[in-house]
Formats: structure tokens, C-alpha cells, sequence
């Protein structure tokens, strides 16, 4: 079986890990290939940062600080403050020594002429994952964020870090933008394994800006509706809040309700020329089902916070059988309404 994931952070590093285990522990050969986020990466002082692709290489490594949810485990941050003694700018993004190296690295190997592709495989292998991590494109994008001016009211455009990270997601954002995505191209092996996959997973990332800059990748989004596999989205909203930062922010920027639902028919039902064919919701979102289910949506309820124990290998295990269920409807024949 294959398995193609489209992922942010955090949460999709949580739910991979999640995936790789309930793999190996049903002993059914699963090949699994990450589609990496790469609109969140920044060039912080010379150094070439890829914040997604980190966090999933981080966790599934077993490097990462599980409860700071960001950055490597033991880690220290001399660099950092001899930075700032010397006033080097910015001075609002938090890196530490651990992940320095990373940097360093990534930023060599690219000096040298190795795409961003080429330099993740030979992380990944330095970190022995237990999947294929490829970036969404060899090619430079950027996700910026229209904000207001505070001062002169007037509109302008800011990297998402800088929107994320030192605002806070407090200035009010009006548009998101792929800077760079509309002539980009995905990186080798993103289309192939859309196609030959036998499920595509949406995990619980921010729609706006984790999942929306692969989509804006030409290329992707139509090797996904040409897919014959299912594809099964997990809600990043639980009880009307996002489980982990602003993602409420980003998602009333564009009209859309910070609910389970809101999410489900902003990425749209498959058969109507949208994303998603399954969508599961934590158990504080029963409400949704219901109307879901009448639009077409086939819908499964569980726990799905992450940090209780066992349920990511819950939640995964429910994607791979709510991915049986889809094609188990279509090669029948029914009606998903």
C-alpha cells in the first residue's frame, strides 16, 4: 500500500508518526511519501530555514521537544544570544544551537549546488526516517501575509514568519500570497507518488498555510484529482479553536468558519471538483457529521488531540480504514450523498 501526505508541522509530524507506527506494528508494508510544506521557509542570518520539513524530520527522528512543539529536545541557545549582543537582525526568531547545524548544512549543501530535494533526503537519511520527506518544489516560495499598516492604514506584505512569529498573528491579514508558487514546479517524485498512491491524507495542518502553498504548486492539485485513490483530511479545528496556534486568524482572512465544518467545505467534496472524499473530526465536533454526511462527505468522529496518549496511532489507523471505506463506495457504485 501506498500512502501520499500532504504536510505542515507539528500536527502532520504527530499524525505521521502515528501512520509509521500502526505500520509497523500490522506488519503491512506501507510506502509512505510526505509532501513537504516549503512556503514557511525563511532565509534567517544567510542561513536557508525550512521549519516543516524540520518538524516532521525532527519527530519522526526523535529529535524534536514534544512539549515546547518546536525545535530540537535539549536544546540551548548560546548562538542565538551572541547574535543578539551583536544587534544582528531579526531578532524575534528563535533559533537553537541543535538546529543551527541543520542550517548550516541545508545552506552548504545548496551553496554547492544540491537542490533543497536532494539536500532533505540526505537529512532524512542523517535522522533514519522511516519515509520518503520530499519539499513541495526545488523552487523558491514564499507565503506572505497583506496586512494593514498600524501607522498609515495602508497595505502591505510581510513574510508569514514575520506575521507569525513576532506579530503574533495580530495584525489584522487581509490577503495570503504564494509568492513564486504560480512558476514553480514540484519537486522529482511528488507526482508520481500522487498517482501510484493508494491513499492521499490531508493531515491536521493549517489549511491557509501549510496545505494551501502545496496546492498553489501547478501540478499538484491536478495529479490529486486525477488520483483513483481516496483522499482522507483529518479537521485541525477541535471545539471551534485551532489545536495548536493561529490558524483561526488565517482562516477568517479568507472567509472561512474556525469550525470543523467550516474547514471541510472550504477544501470541498471530490466528486463536486474539491479536495476531500473523507473527513474525521474530534468527538467535541459531533455536530458536524450530520450535515456533512447530507453534502456528500463521508465523515468519521474520534479523539483526535495528539497529545493523549495513543491517539495518533488512533487516528491513523481510522485513516486507513476510512480510505477502505471510500473505495469500498465508489467500486460499489453507491451514492456518497
Amino acid at each position: 500500500m501506498q500512502v501520499a501526505v500532504l504536510a505542515g508541522g507539528i500536527g502532520a509530524a504527530r499524525f505521521l508518526k502515528g501512520l509509521v507506527d500502526v505500520t509497523t506494528s500490522t506488519h503491512e508494508h506501507k510506502s509512505i511519501t510526505v509532501v513537504g510544506n516549503t512556503g514557511d521557509d525563511i532565509r534567517m542570518f544567510g542561513l536557508q530555514v525550512c521549519p516543516d520539513l524540520d518538524s516532521v524530520m525532527y519527530t519522526l527522528g526523535g529529535g524534536a521537544d514534544e512539549e515546547r512543539g518546536w525545535g530540537r529536545q535539549d536544546e540551548t541557545f548560546t548562538v542565538l544570544e551572541e547574535l543578539r549582543r551583536y544587534g544582528a537582525q531579526p531578532d524575534w526568531f528563535n533559533l537553537g544551537d541543535r538546529d543551527f547545524a541543520t542550517h548550516i548544512i541545508r545552506s552548504q549543501m545548496i551553496a554547492a549546488g544540491y537542490s533543497l530535494s536532494k539536500v532533505t533526503q540526505a537529512l532524512s537519511t542523517r535522522w533514519q526516517l522511516p519515509l520518503d520527506l520530499i519539499p513541495m518544489s526545488d523552487d523558491r516560495v514564499e507565503t506572505h501575509v497583506v496586512v494593514g499598516d498600524s501607522q498609515s492604514g495602508a497595505k502591505k506584505a510581510i513574510h508569514f514568519q514575520e506575521w507569525w512569529v513576532k506579530h503574533r498573528a495580530e495584525l489584522p491579514a487581509h490577503e495570503f500570497v504564494y509568492i513564486g508558487a504560480d512558476q514553480a514546479r514540484p519537486a522529482s517524485g511528488i507526482i508520481e507518488a500522487i498517482r501510484d498512491a493508494d491513499l492521499i491524507v490531508v493531515p491536521p495542518s493549517n489549511p491557509v498555510v501549510s496545505i494551501a502553498p502545496i496546492l498553489a504548486v501547478p501540478g499538484i492539485r491536478a495529479a490529486i484529482a486525477q488520483s483513483g485513490a481516496p483522499v482522507v483530511g483529518i479537521s485541525p479545528i477541535v471545539g471551534g479553536e485551532p489545536v495548536r496556534g493561529m490558524a483561526d486568524q488565517c482562516l477568517q482572512a479568507i472567509g472561512v468558519a474556525t469550525s470543523a465544518q467550516g474547514v471541510a467545505e472550504h477544501y470541498g467534496r471530490r466528486e463536486d471538483g474539491g479536495l476531500l472524499d473523507g473527513w474525521i473530526v474530534d468527538s467535541l465536533d459531533s455536530e458536524a457529521v450530520q450535515p456533512l454526511q447530507a453534502q456528500g462527505f463521508i465523515v468519521a468522529e474520534t479523539d483526535t488531540i495528539f497529545s493523549h496518549p495513543g491517539v495518533s496511532n488512533a487516528v491513523a489507523q481510522l485513516t486507513l480504514d476510512l480510505g477502505r471505506a471510500v473505495s469500498t463506495t465508489r467500486s460499489s457504485g453507491q451514492p456518497t450523498r
